[in-house]
């Protein structure tokens, strides 16, 4: 696929990135530790615990020194520290502290709402400029849930909050020959068996809208390809297999064809992630989350990025979970995380 880069703005923006790590008990501060030992020039605040981070660091046997983060800054020295490159072993932080301590790999649902407040600072830092974007680590769905609190993802929550009646997942993945394989979907976090009932032709027209015109807008992809999955087995097999490709998705790709989009399908997914099939083409739109999350993380893992298309704000986040196993060993690819951030730059025009 194209590996056309995200576009920059001319003018340098001296707002950081905001981290908010997520679960405490997993790998996400670890994430911010172990990254904070490298020399970097991208300037990002971490919203986390300063207790959490200082016992994980010792945990790891890193050194590590925290740096308050005083927001509104608009002096000029401020601006240069934030854009300077960060020392080794140092994190900016802004302190959000957590409702009852944590050790690695045992998470405690009395800190779920405090996750939920960090993002809340965040996202609002981002609306107002205070931030430039935001990278989100991995949360534990299930202990949120198991709080009392109704959640099914960072992607449906950011929906929510930001008033976006639709987003779109879209995740990328650096392949071996440099080259960026794209693959956004049309359905989420949904159970297998309510994916059919909620394909229907105005959510897939919004989805490709919204794919289309981030594509364009936020990777300057002036014409994208993209390439449409079916949701059955050989795309339906003429109807033999289902009648969604003929009664949703083939009259969707007419209409917005007829507006001067470049899409091609639905293809039956089997042979659709082909080298010869995905040569030229710029993204990937799945029907389901596995459908084509597979095929990227197999080709890509530790170098592929999730990102929220349609929303106010730029959001990226790293492909993997909270790993609470490895929590606190310091057995970790930092990849997917440094390319999160990397992408966040680029996307929010940041020249480093």
């Amino acid at each position: 696929m194209n590996s056309a880069k995200a576009s920059t703005n001319s003018r340098q923006s001296v707002s950081p990135l905001v981290v908010t790590p997520g679960e405490p008990a997993g790998i996400g501060p670890d994430l911010c530790i172990m990254l904070a030992q490298q020399e970097r020039c991208i300037p990002w605040v971490v919203i986390a615990d300063p207790d959490l981070l200082s016992s994980r660091a010792e945990q790891l046997g890193l050194p590590l020194k925290l740096c308050e983060y005083s927001p509104f800054d608009a002096s000029l020295s401020g601006a240069q520290k934030l854009l300077a490159p960060n020392q080794r072993g140092e994190l900016l932080i802004l302190p959000q502290s957590l409702t009852k301590p944590v050790k690695a790999g045992l998470p405690d649902t009395a800190n779920a709402r405090v996750l939920l407040t960090a993002l809340e600072r965040a996202v609002s830092g981002c609306e107002v400029g205070e931030f430039s974007a935001l990278v989100t680590g991995p949360l534990q769905k299930s202990l949120i849930n198991e709080a009392g609190i109704a959640f099914s993802g960072h992607t449906e929550w950011l929906a929510e909050r930001c008033g976006c009646k639709k987003v779109v997942m879209l995740l990328m993945a650096q392949l071996s020959d440099n080259s960026h394989l794209r693959v956004a979907l049309t359905t989420t976090h949904l159970p297998l068996r309510d994916v059919s009932a909620n394909l229907t032709q105005e959510s897939l027209m919004q989805t490709i809208r919204i794919l289309h015109g981030d594509l364009v807008s936020r990777f300057n992809l002036p014409n994208p390809l993209i390439l449409v999955a079916g949701l059955n087995p050989h795309a339906g097999e003429n109807g033999h297999l289902g009648d969604e490709e003929h009664l949703v998705i083939t009259p969707v790709l007419k209409t917005l064809r007829a507006e001067g989009m470049n899409l091609v399908g639905p293809l039956p997914a089997d042979t659709l992630f082909t080298q010869d099939r995905l040569c030229g083409a710029d993204a990937v739109l799945a029907m389901y989350h596995d459908q084509g999350l597979p095929v990227l993380k197999h080709l890509g893992f530790g170098r592929a990025v999730n990102i929220t298309l349609g929303l106010p704000i730029i959001r990226t986040s790293v492909d993997h979970g909270t790993a609470l196993s490895l929590a606190g060993t310091g057995r970790i690819d930092l990849g997917s995380f440094k390319t999160a951030l990397e992408l966040a730059t680029e996307l929010a025009g940041i020249s480093v």
